[in-house]
């Protein structure tokens, strides 16, 4: 029989009892490491290192970055974490200028405020200044900007009439809105909706403001189908047609191709 080695207790309790105390160690130093880690959070919490540094403000044309700041009522001494992002975006929404607004935090210190404004659908002339007509029917009386060409300048119209073309102008894509000249309202017994477009193209276009905006999203697909020699205008009513400025006894009518809106829309946002 052979002999087996036998460790007395004696001898295991020794190695026993560093064993314990490695493992407790081990447990205080993650006790305290955890301890400490909680004091830096609540020290970095409470000190300015967590306040905002840089307040950034995108995408805005008529409202100046101070006006959109001031109100968000956000400052170097607002803590950025304690921050109710949906209050601000509520806040800054107020303005009728602002169409959306996101606010975003960026670590360490940055808030960033996303702005995208109500589209500009035309322009009015008041005492020899060119005020922006919004997307919501608001007009911008106090800005500077002045007549850029991006989108018609408006003759003829009252206040309600501006809200009217407004809601049925805002959607149209910037590749059409860009297109027209100027829109003008017309006095008719027969259609109190009259409006007429002078296009860049040199084009008058006749329609009814009530169905404007889909009418005129396919106008690159009407214009194609005629001759570039042609002066006239085309009428967009129930049916489409061209009436020859030669001839008015020369009237084409004109195919609509209404996925040619949608297309143009798509290629306005890509780019």
């Amino acid at each position: 029989m052979s002999d087996k080695n036998v460790v007395s207790i004696e001898d295991r309790i020794p190695k026993l009892k560093h064993a314990r105390k490695k493992k407790a160690n081990r447990r205080l130093i993650f006790y305290l490491s955890i301890f400490f880690l909680l004091i830096a959070v609540v020290v970095y919490l409470q000190s300015p290192l967590s306040h905002i540094r840089t307040i950034e403000v995108n995408g805005n044309t008529f409202l100046n970055e101070e006006k959109i700041i001031k109100y968000s009522e956000l400052t170097t001494d607002t803590n950025i974490w304690t921050i109710n992002t949906n209050s601000v975006e509520q806040a800054i929404a107020k303005d009728p200028v602002i169409k959306n607004i996101q606010v975003d935090r960026k670590f360490p210190s940055t808030v960033t405020l996303e702005v995208e404004e109500q589209p500009v659908i035309g322009y009015i002339n008041d005492d020899s200044n060119y005020l922006p007509i919004l997307g919501n029917g608001e007009i911008l009386d106090d800005s500077n900007q002045g007549f850029t060409g991006n989108a018609p300048f408006l003759q003829g119209f009252d206040e309600e009439q501006l809200k009217q073309l407004a809601t049925e102008m805002k959607d149209v894509p910037q590749s059409i809105m860009s297109l027209i000249s100027e829109i003008h309202w017309v006095e008719s017994e027969d259609d109190s909706n009259k409006i007429m477009l002078y296009m860049n193209d040199g084009y008058t276009v006749i329609g009814s403001l009530r169905e404007i905006s889909n009418k005129i999203s396919v106008y690159p697909s009407i214009v194609s189908q005629l001759e570039p020699e042609d002066e006239g205008v085309i009428h967009i009513g129930v049916g489409v047609y061209f009436e020859s400025y030669q001839d008015d006894q020369d009237v084409t009518e004109l195919e609509v191709d209404e996925t040619s809106g949608n297309d143009s829309e798509d290629g306005s946002e890509e780019d």
